[in-house]
């Protein structure tokens, strides 16, 4: 939604974007209003500040916007990659840009395909006019984010080798893995990828995942494999994902019998008491919440409601996680 609004701000034609009923709740006001500023006409025809949109496609009128990106990095992401089609931008940042490592992932794959971008100082970026052209042969590395579920169920109970990212990967994700050998787990990089395994025991942890939103939500299970509380800090952008990812995942946890503190932009989860029921685990529609909470498999059995919902990014999530488990 976000990538394709800037996109269409300034191509020809008139556009309306629309969605499924929780789309229509994620905020999209910050980007819209830095491409009005721009001179793109951009209604929104429900809540302001929110999709659906109706979009006219003109020509910019204006090569320099501020922008706030304190809510999701996706707005400033949407306008750089817009920015080589609309004669180039100068991007000012007014807030604190939340998950870098995705902005840094974004424009390094922008000048992959020929854009002159970077970033002057830590909070303004400036992008040269298109247009972009191919590499004519680029590799596309396995999924960072995807891969967390995997390696953290190595370090609960197993071994497993991930193949297609590597330690120097752009992918902010990858350093999910780095937080598995904090909590006691065996980790071992290969040229080409990583192998996970368990250590013994794991630990507790207590960390500032900003810069690792999605990848966070697989650290919330281990706190039933861990000796003591696993705190996840400053990720208040759970708030408007797919579904309200603190509420959730405190709810769904609760299940377990374990003890949950949620505030604004943090869950802290204490494993050290739990219950021994067989819970079903509500997904909301969100892929991830599928995905993290199939994780607590190794203490109990449980029931997930709606699996298919992971379809979004990993159709056959389930599969590969029951061939994993019989190996």
């Amino acid at each position: 939604m976000r990538p394709l609004c800037a996109a269409l701000a300034f191509s020809p034609g008139t556009f309306t974007l629309t969605g499924e009923p929780r789309m229509m709740e994620r905020p999209i006001g910050p980007l819209v209003d830095a491409l009005r500023a721009l001179g793109a006409r951009i209604t929104c025809l429900g809540q302001e500040g929110y999709p659906p949109l109706r979009i006219e496609g003109v020509a910019p009128t204006a090569h320099e916007v501020t922008i706030d990106a304190s809510r999701s990095s996706q707005f400033l992401s949407a306008l750089l990659m817009a920015a080589p089609l609309c004669g180039g931008l100068a991007v000012r940042i007014a807030s604190t840009l939340i998950s870098r490592p995705y902005v840094a992932l974004t424009t390094g794959l922008m000048s992959d395909f020929g854009a002159q971008v970077g970033p002057e100082g830590g909070d303004r970026y400036v992008v040269g006019a298109g247009p972009y052209r191919s590499p004519g042969e680029f590799h596309v590395e396995g999924d960072a984010s995807g891969a967390t579920y995997f390696l953290a169920a190595a370090a609960v109970a197993g071994e497993v080798t991930v193949t297609g990212i590597s330690r120097n990967s752009r992918q902010g994700d990858v350093g999910f893995v780095s937080l598995l050998g904090r909590m006691g787990a065996r980790v071992e990089w290969g040229e080409h990828g990583v192998t996970v395994s368990r250590g013994g025991p794991l630990t507790g942890l207590d960390v500032d995942m900003n810069a690792m939103p999605d990848a966070a939500m697989t650290l919330v299970p281990l706190a039933l494999y861990a000796g003591g509380p696993v705190a996840v800090r400053n990720v208040g952008s759970w708030r408007v994902k797919e579904t309200d990812r603190i509420a959730a995942l405190a709810r769904e946890m609760g299940k377990t019998g374990v003890r949950v503190d949620a505030g604004e932009d943090y869950l802290i989860v204490d494993g050290a008491t739990r219950n021994q029921e067989v819970p079903t685990f509500d997904t909301y529609r969100d892929h991830r919440m599928a995905m993290c909470m199939s994780l607590c498999v190794f203490d109990r059995s449980l029931v997930i409601n709606d699996p298919g919902c992971v379809s979004k990014t990993f159709p056959d999530y389930f599969e590969r996680l029951q061939g994993m488990l019989r190996a």
